[in-house]
């Protein structure tokens, strides 16, 4: 494969594209309702950032949302944090869903490691997300209840989150891959009513039994008044805590004919909590709400991904990562979601190829560390799959590099719509995306998104072109948190994106605007990790490592700047007279796979001295981070702060091992 640069032009939309895109049909909306006329992208995004009132009022007028009360007010004050949308409506995000009801095709296709290819037709998931809401309300649950799963991306978690958010209840998910600490930190936050969760779950051909971890749930959610059991390995019942709640079988709460209806709430009644993590503390609740959501998801799928009924659309996700929020959201537009729960890698990399030409796949999101798995691999998805269906290819999760762009074009489809995307948790959206009214250039997201007023800001606060800055948002948007849960000042809130640029949101991304106006992201910014798209932070991280006896201090760094493959390494501190042998490390990587994530398991391990910290006793997590990626170890750690400053001797000396390893490659 013959090397390109970053900006080599790669694909350009066709003029059917470019004419029949839903992107273009609100083009002619604006211009024939409000007289706005926009030849091009760019002078609508600058519309669209700069008067954000008219702008959001135009994606709820354009796709017809319906409430039973109308807003009185679209925006009461440009303010971050504590914008406030659309007072006065009320609506329901589930209400909105099945508008889109059809007896031509399916709303979801399911496959699975272990359920064969199925579909659930419009009429059964409206009579499931019925029986089911009929079901949760004789359980007690109520408007404002929280209802949190841990579940695999089935078709039940689907239902349920619908049935849960028609009755104005808040939905949480989390992944059954998860370990029990994990999810604890995550849900006991919440004080959940119902749990929804299987007793195991199959991955790479294995099965694993989640019994055990279910009871432990049990035991540390001291809310729950009642658990769902959802069969999926068919274990037989689990060991019970002392004193469980009720518990009751899925089909059992299915027996309701009771027809569907739908809490109106108002806009910023909360809709999910999603948890996203900084670099102390526990996972931050982030809170979002119905209209906010359904907004955002309008706008970036139906306009910036060009999805419409018909489509059949399709990200590889697990409930615990939002881009299962996002897939979801695709029935807003219209579409058939396609749900894959298993190994992307079983019974080998071709899999979701396959499944792509099975379930007729016409737009396939996955991540820039899926593509780079089937690129190490040197498969040619265009010759194991027949993919004439597909149009579209999402990525996501960390920077694409230019390789994998080429890849994309060279193996899978010369005539693809490669939509690179890059968001985050904290707006279950991407801030900067596809465009299917621009080209495609390697290495380069196609541009900022309608309502994202996105700039790159250099040290000094100013906005910069074609340099690498902060990746910041002036101006607010919808689907932003309403607030963290237990945060009653909002303090936590504050700290986390307005606290470097008051008034401005600092989301912890390195980007480059071009002058064209397309994106590059670099990578973070900040000590959060991110892996395979899912976002940590590495407190949670800490409490597992240093809980190992031999640990006595650890630190770890993401390092996948300037579009290098993600490398995590993880720094131990050992108790006097234990050495790092292959039996410790071994320990160490189960412990975190099994508590945290497989994802999270570092990529190597180093025992170290010391760990470096400031004269306040807080690890130097972002400067080393810096150090490792090139930095002047000067530069970014002044010694006079730093309560033992001979630490930072051993990473400048493996700085210069990376880079010359970075040289031979």
């Amino acid at each position: 494969m013959t090397a390109i640069s970053e900006g080599a032009l790669l694909w350009e939309p066709p003029d059917e594209l470019s004419r029949d895109s839903r992107l273009r049909a609100y083009m002619r909306w604006l211009e024939q309702q409000n007289g706005l006329r926009f030849d091009d992208y760019a002078p609508l995004w600058e519309w669209s950032v700069a008067n954000v009132e008219q702008f959001w009022e135009s994606i709820w007028q354009y796709f017809d949302v319906r409430g039973s009360s109308p807003y009185t007010q679209v925006l009461a004050e440009r303010r971050m944090p504590g914008a406030q949308w659309f007072a006065g409506a009320q609506l329901n995000y589930a209400e909105q869903v099945f508008r889109n009801a059809s007896h031509d095709r399916p709303a979801i296709v399911f496959q699975s490691e272990r359920r064969p290819l199925a579909e659930v037709s419009w009429d059964e998931l409206r009579r499931s997300v019925a029986a089911l809401a009929a079901g949760m309300r004789e359980l007690g649950v109520r408007r404002g209840d929280r209802v949190v799963a841990y579940l695999p991306n089935i078709p039940e978690a689907t239902i349920a989150f619908l049935a849960s958010a028609s009755l104005g209840a808040i939905w949480s998910s989390c992944s059954p891959d998860m370990g029990g600490a994990s999810v604890i930190d995550r849900f006991r936050q919440i004080e959940p009513k119902v749990l929804f969760a299987v007793d195991g779950y199959q991955y790479g051909g294995k099965s694993f039994d989640r019994r055990a971890a279910l009871a432990e749930l049990q035991a540390a959610l001291p809310t729950l008044e009642c658990i769902v059991r959802v069969p999926y390995l068919e274990t037989g019942e689990g060991d019970a805590a002392d004193s469980p709640p009720h518990i009751v079988a899925w089909n059992d709460l299915l027996t309701s004919d009771a027809p569907l209806s739908f809490e109106q709430v108002p806009f910023d009644h909360p809709l999910w909590v999603l948890y996203s993590s900084g670099t102390t503390g526990l996972p931050k609740p982030i809170v979002q709400g119905h209209g906010g959501i359904l907004l955002e998801h309008l706008k970036s799928l139906a306009l910036h991904l060009d999805l419409r009924p018909g489509d059949r659309f399709f990200w590889f996700t697990t409930t615990g990562w939002m881009m299962w929020n996002f897939l979801v959201g695709g029935l807003l537009a219209g579409c058939t979601i396609l749900l894959y729960d298993g190994s992307p890698a079983w019974p080998d990399i071709g899999a979701l190829w396959r499944f792509a030409e099975q379930a007729g796949m016409t737009f396939f999101g996955t991540s820039a560390a899926y593509i780079a798995a089937c690129m190490k691999a040197a498969i040619e998805p265009a010759q194991i799959a027949r993919l004439g269906r597909l149009r579209g290819l999402g990525s996501t999760g960390s920077p694409l590099t230019i390789e994998g762009f080429q890849w994309v074009y060279q193996h899978v489809k010369r005539d693809l719509w490669l939509a690179s995307i890059s968001g985050g948790t904290d707006v279950c959206t991407a801030f900067v995306g596809g465009c299917p009214l621009l080209p495609v250039h390697a290495g380069e997201i196609q541009c900022r998104c309608l309502g994202a007023a996105v700039y790159a800001f250099d040290d000094d606060g100013a906005a910069v072109v074609d340099q690498v800055g902060e990746l910041v948002i002036v101006e607010p948007m919808p689907s932003m948190p309403l607030f963290f849960w237990s945060d009653p000042d909002g303090r936590r809130y504050r700290e986390s994106y307005f606290e470097h640029y008051p008034g401005v949101w600092r989301h912890g991304d390195w980007v480059k605007i071009t002058p064209r106006g397309g994106v590059v992201i670099y990578g973070r910014s900040d000590a959060t990790i991110n892996r395979q798209g899912i976002r940590m932070g590495t407190s949670e991280l800490y409490r597992v490592v240093e809980g190992i006896p031999e640990v006595l201090d650890s630190m770890v760094v993401d390092l996948e700047y300037m579009g290098r493959p993600s490398y995590m390494p993880l720094f131990v501190v050992l108790r006097p007279g234990v050495a790092l042998d292959d039996e410790l490390r071994g320990r160490i990587r189960d412990m975190i796979r099994a508590t945290l994530s497989p994802r999270h398991v570092p990529d190597e391990i180093f025992a170290i001295a010391e760990i470096p910290r400031t004269l306040s006793g807080k690890k130097m997590e972002l400067p080393i981070k810096k150090i490792l990626l090139g930095a002047r170890a000067r530069k970014v750690a002044n010694p006079d702060s730093m309560a033992n400053p001979q630490a930072i001797d051993y990473f400048e000396q493996l700085a210069r091992r990376i880079a010359t390893a970075d040289e031979h490659r």
